[in-house]
């Protein structure tokens, strides 16, 4: 059964929403004076977001969205944190 044009269109805004929260939150971790707290709850807020937008894809969020917020955290904080791994979210 195909979608409708309109359920296409909310699924690409949302997606759409999704990137842009995602871009802006990572370019806020890289530029703004936050602790390492404070970026660490940045990507959850936004993982919040995200299944909130889409329920039941959590996992899609780990594999897409959370190696990307893991390598900015990395690059700005200068070592890797235990609660973006696949080890410290009790993943691994």
């Amino acid at each position: 059964m195909k979608m409708e044009e309109s359920e296409m269109r909310e699924e690409n805004r949302k997606i759409r929403f999704l990137r842009f929260l995602v871009d802006f939150s990572i370019l806020s971790i890289q530029q703004n004076d936050l602790s390492l707290e404070e970026a660490l709850k940045i990507v959850e807020d936004a993982k919040c977001a995200a299944c909130n937008l889409f329920p039941g894809k959590e996992e899609t969020f780990e594999l897409i969205y959370r190696p990307r917020f893991q390598r900015v955290i990395e690059e700005r904080f200068g070592h890797p944190h235990p609660t973006l791994s696949p080890q410290g979210r009790g993943e691994g």
